[in-house]
Formats: structure tokens, C-alpha cells, sequence
């Protein structure tokens, strides 16, 4: 964790690392779903295109979130478990439970289904660049929050905190931009513009709920910009 820390400006890189392993595996999901369709309009003449549509979004999006361990999405579920409670040492106890409340589990399942509408809508010929893009901005996004954010001086988030704030950080946003711009064009400008309103947004979100930035809220940012980004992007490919 704390080598991970020290080179966060790398962060991008390695989301752009991760969309490429996601992006690989939509097309084999796509080469699968699209035999398994054909084999089966063989026999029955069906219109089954929202049902690939369907399969491939949750197939790439499961892929994404198992390939974290789900630990941005338990951030999530965190953050909605805290939000509510008056009291700030409630949300932070809330947040360390091992429990899921109604709030956390709506909080987490709206998030990544706007993540899985950003996929259910991409066009199988731009996929490769909108899924690397999106999970670089989801990257610079956690490293937004990390930048302007003060821990909550305890546990895991507190320790990666004070690790992480370096002012390299700043080389996160050229390297977003060198990923990004390639893949979109000038696109690509307002895909890091999003990432880092996200992590500014998520900065504020922290200190109202918790009182400062912890790693669930640097979790939360990751799934929440990632879902954004896909949106955004699905709605620009889709015109």
C-alpha cells in the first residue's frame, strides 16, 4: 500500500492499463454473445440485440469490479451506509461496520448502474478507447481527492494519505492527457475536466460526511467517476 502511495502519479497509467484488459475482454464477451446469438437464430428467428447489448455491459462491468476486489464498490456502499447519521463519529463507525443498510446498498447499485447504461449503449467500434478512458479519469479522479483532501487522521485512507500527497501528483494530469487525447481527440480535455469536477465534488462529499477523505471516499470516487466518464462518453459515440 504504501509503495502504491508514493507513486499515485502513475495512477492513469494504470487505469489505462486496466481499460485495455477491460476493453479486451468486451470483445471477446461480444465475439461469445454474438456466435451464442447467431447458433441461436439459427433455429429461431429472434431480435436478441438488447439482450447482447445487455450481457455485454454486465460481463464488462462485473469484470471491472472483480478486478478491484470490489473494494471501491464496498467504498460506496460505505459512503451510503454513513450518509444521515447526525453525528460524525456514527458516519465513521457506520462506514467501518460490516453491514449494508438500504442507503448503502441503493447508494452503490445507482452508481454502477449509470456504469452499466455508459456500457449497455457503447458502440462496439469505439469501446476500445471510451473503456480505457474511463478507467483512466476513474484514476485521476481518486488522485484529485487525494490532492485537495485531509485524512480523517485514522485507519488504512489516513496512512495512504500521507503517503501519496507529493506534489508529482501533478504529472497525473499530463499523463491523462497523453492516454486520453490520443484515444478521443479533443474529447478527451473534457474527460479529464469531469474527472477532476468528480474528485473536487467527492473532496466536499468526504469532509460533510466523515470529515475528511478516507479510502472507502477514495474508492467511491474511482466507481464514481468511472460511471460519469462512460455516460459522457456512450452519449458522445452514440450521436
Amino acid at each position: 500500500m504504501t509503495t502504491s502511495a508514493e507513486f499515485m502519479f502513475l495512477f492513469p497509467l494504470m487505469g489505462g492499463l486496466i481499460g485495455l484488459f477491460a476493453a479486451a475482454y468486451f470483445h471477446l464477451c461480444l465475439f461469445i454473445v454474438a456466435n451464442v446469438l447467431a447458433f441461436i437464430n439459427s433455429f429461431f428467428q429472434l431480435s436478441l440485440d438488447y439482450l447482447a447489448r445487455f450481457a455485454l455491459a454486465i460481463m464488462t462491468l462485473s469484470f471491472l469490479l472483480v478486478l478491484t476486489g470490489l473494494q471501491h464498490f464496498d467504498g460506496l456502499v460505505d459512503l451510503g451506509n454513513a450518509i444521515g447519521l447526525r453525528k460524525l463519529e456514527e458516519r465513521r463507525e457506520a462506514a467501518h461496520a460490516w453491514i449494508v443498510t438500504y442507503k448503502g446498498a441503493l447508494l452503490a447499485v445507482s452508481i454502477e448502474f449509470l456504469a452499466f447504461v455508459g456500457l449497455y449503449f457503447l458502440k462496439p467500434d469505439s469501446a476500445w478507447r471510451v473503456v480505457i478512458a474511463a478507467e483512466v479519469a476513474a484514476k485521476l479522479g481518486m488522485v484529485t481527492i487525494v490532492a485537495l483532501g485531509q485524512s480523517t487522521s485514522k485507519g488504512l485512507g489516513a496512512r495512504f494519505m500521507e503517503k501519496a500527497k507529493r506534489k508529482r501528483n501533478v504529472l497525473a494530469y499530463a499523463i491523462s492527457l497523453l492516454i486520453v487525447i490520443p484515444l478521443l481527440g479533443w474529447w478527451g480535455l473534457l474527460v479529464v475536466t469531469v474527472s477532476v469536477l468528480t474528485g473536487v465534488l467527492m473532496e466536499r462529499v468526504a469532509r460533510a460526511v466523515f470529515g475528511g477523505v478516507s479510502g472507502d471516499m477514495i474508492g467511491a470516487t474511482n466507481e464514481t467517476t468511472r460511471a460519469l466518464t462512460l455516460i459522457l462518453l456512450s452519449g458522445v459515440f452514440l450521436i
